[in-house]
């Protein structure tokens, strides 16, 4: 098996994801330039010329602002549900016919041999989603931009070889922090963002054998950082008994401008 991916950029800045197989490469959102994902992308080897297609998770700009001058240039193929498509429509420019795909949440789309399923999240978009890729018995599982952790959520991310999850903010950094209030209560609200600590209680429902490596995402550069969010989350892990690298996952930084080294999931 061969699954593997690499997280470009995270955060609120942009947001985009390759994930790949021996046979496909497929970009998940781009929400930086065109120009940007594409030097992200050069940096691991990876030619836009090469992907199979994009995946949107929602149409907000930090995961779309370069998606109509990559989708153009290159003749890819997009997936979204309904909703977002309404709202990309919006946003992105004209695209052809042929290149517009719907995926219904919870549907599943398969290209060579890289299944991709959409699952239903809580944020404040059209119909966001979140993704698990499956390559035989291995899977990775995403979701971020995630206002709480649903049951069902919770259901589509069980057994996971590798997750990329939310850790967004530091909850009393965003109290003190200057937003103002309407902002701070969207980014808490259960159609926001997950905190530290939400991600660390989300996390330890999801553990199993299986898990060996969580990669924190979408981090706030205003209320949040790398080790304030490893700490915290490690730190509700450990209350219950669980410390990662040990008897549990490893906690994985991501970037907002450079990308994650590529992981392959099944990979010692």
């Amino acid at each position: 098996m061969s699954l593997r991916f690499t997280v470009l950029s995270s955060g609120s800045t942009g947001n985009a994801i390759v994930v790949a197989n021996d046979e496909a490469k497929v970009l998940i959102d781009a929400g930086l330039s065109a120009k940007r994902v594409e030097h992200l992308m050069a940096e691991q080897e990876v030619a836009a010329s090469e992907l199979s297609a994009i995946f949107i998770t929602h149409e907000h700009s930090d995961h779309v602002k370069g998606l109509g001058a990559i989708a153009r240039k290159y003749k890819l193929p997009v997936y979204a549900n309904q909703a977002t498509w309404e709202e990309l429509d919006k946003c992105v420019g004209a695209l052809e016919a042929e290149q517009r795909r719907i995926l219904d949440t919870g549907s599943v789309v398969e290209i060579h041999n890289l299944s991709i399923q959409s699952f239903g999240i809580s944020h404040d978009a059209a119909e966001p989603v979140g993704y698990c890729f499956y390559d035989g018995d291995e899977k990775l599982g995403l979701a971020t931009d995630l206002g709480y952790m649903s049951d069902k959520v919770r259901d589509q991310l069980r057994d996971c070889d590798a997750l990329i999850l939310e850790a967004n903010h530091d909850i009393e950094l965003l109290r003190m922090g200057r937003y103002p209030w309407n902002i701070k209560r969207r980014i808490l609200s259960d159609s926001g963002h997950l905190s530290n600590e939400a991600a660390g209680e989300a996390l330890y429902t999801l553990l199993s054998q299986r898990l060996r490596r969580v990669y924190l995402a979408h981090l706030s550069r205003d209320h949040n950082m790398q080790e304030l969010a490893r700490m915290t989350v490690g730190g509700v892990l450990e209350q219950y008994g669980v410390r990662c690298g040990d008897n549990g996952p490893k906690l994985m930084d991501t970037y907002y401008d450079r990308p994650t080294h590529w992981d392959w999931l099944r990979e010692a």
